[in-house]
């Protein structure tokens, strides 16, 4: 795993989610009640964009059918989607986001 920088802390306010370019990823960084998460930005359903969601409790909403995905695990909490999403360690160093990434 190698580590990469993504963002700033001050990139992604609370109750937000965007997307960055890393490592030819798309890579979600949600921060829900000012802790960071990081996933991919892909929803398993039909390939989706999640950045266009909505973070609701903790999930993250996929704006297209209303599936929803665990920020902690990655986990399916509401259908159409069958396959949970990737997740990737994160942690701030200073004002930077830095992910962990394959």
């Amino acid at each position: 795993m190698a580590n990469f920088a993504v963002a700033k802390t001050n990139d992604v306010k609370p109750g937000q989610m965007k997307s960055f370019a890393v490592n030819g990823k798309r890579v979600l960084i949600a921060n829900w009640e000012g802790t960071f998460f990081a996933t991919q930005d892909l929803c398993t359903h039909d390939n989706g964009t999640l950045a266009d969601g909505e973070l609701v409790d903790g999930e993250i909403e996929c704006p297209r059918h209303g599936g929803r995905f665990d920020l902690k695990t990655g986990a399916v909490t509401a259908l159409p989607p069958m396959f949970p999403i990737k997740t990737f360690p994160v942690k701030t160093e200073g004002d930077h986001i830095v992910v962990a990434l394959e």
